[in-house]
């Protein structure tokens, strides 16, 4: 049998996360063939032995990848994707985990009820890096539904966490430059999926999504003395994307994206005026 859907796994210094996110895949029960890839990108924790000892247990459904030097999470993902073998990608990484053994014969099932669909996804609990819940919970909608693109060019990546995605791989052929380039990869990821097919969410909680992780991309860039500055760098960068964007898709989109842009722009406004409030205090 084929392998229809390649799980692709990016993974640095998850010593204590990657345990649960390959437990997640190897539980899965599908009607189909699927691999996993695992891109261990030069960990300095025992990240690599835990993958190890899963793989010697399940040598035929585990592929490690070792990056030879630290390559980044996009560099990475992209390598990934170009050896997956699987008509569909379904993305997880490695902090984070699925709890739904039926998760990817779910997302699979839509995409093959609705042919045009590049991407599927669902909703996700939200925990702390010790797996404690917060509360939270990702789920945009209170239905299974197709996504407007208006709600995609404005709510970005927040709408669906890394580790519910699930797409066609075909649909992310000739990468336009500037996803390469961007800040973030989901944000244009999740866009350039839309602009080539549809959008589907499924209203069902199937993962968990870690917060607070050492040296996870959110623990990097929104946390600290300076978050005020890496925030509103972020909402700069972001208006960036929506720019590059526009021009890839020919301006087709054009009064959504000048409307996230200006929602952005308000943001840092207000940021900047909170933090003149603060230091008059000082």
């Amino acid at each position: 049998m084929s392998v229809l859907v390649s799980i692709n796994c990016t993974t640095y210094n998850h010593e204590e996360h990657i345990g649960d996110a390959l437990e997640g895949f190897l539980m899965q029960k599908t009607d189909f063939d699927y691999e996993i890839l695992i891109g261990e990108d030069c960990s300095t924790d025992n990240t690599l032995k835990v993958i190890r000892s899963y793989q010697d247990k399940h040598p035929d459904r585990i592929k490690l990848i070792i990056s030879e030097t630290n390559k980044g999470g996009r560099r990475n993902s992209l390598n990934l994707l170009n050896i997956s073998e699987g008509t569909y990608i379904a993305k997880c990484e490695g902090d984070d985990f699925w709890t739904d053994p039926y998760k990817l014969q779910k997302q699979v099932d839509v995409m093959r009820k609705n042919p045009n669909c590049t991407l599927c996804a669902h909703g996700a609990t939200i925990t702390n890096a010790q797996k404690v819940p917060t509360g939270d919970v990702v789920n945009p909608y209170n239905q299974s539904t197709f996504v407007q693109m208006q709600h995609i060019i404005t709510h970005g990546a927040v709408m669906f966490p890394t580790c519910s995605l699930l797409y066609k791989k075909e649909a992310l052929e000739n990468l336009p430059n500037f996803y390469y380039n961007a800040h973030v990869g989901d944000y244009p990821l999740i866009m350039i999926l839309a602009s080539r097919g549809d959008v589907y969410y499924l209203n069902e909680l199937m993962s968990v999504y870690k917060t607070g992780v050492a040296g996870s991309w959110t623990q990097r860039t929104l946390s600290g003395e300076d978050q005020t500055y890496k925030s509103i760098k972020n909402l700069e960068k972001d208006m960036w994307i929506l720019n590059e964007f526009n021009s890839f898709t020919k301006g087709v989109y054009q009064s959504f994206i000048n409307d996230a842009k200006n929602n952005r722009k308000r943001v840092i406004m207000s940021s900047i005026k909170d933090y003149l409030e603060r230091i008059k205090h000082l």
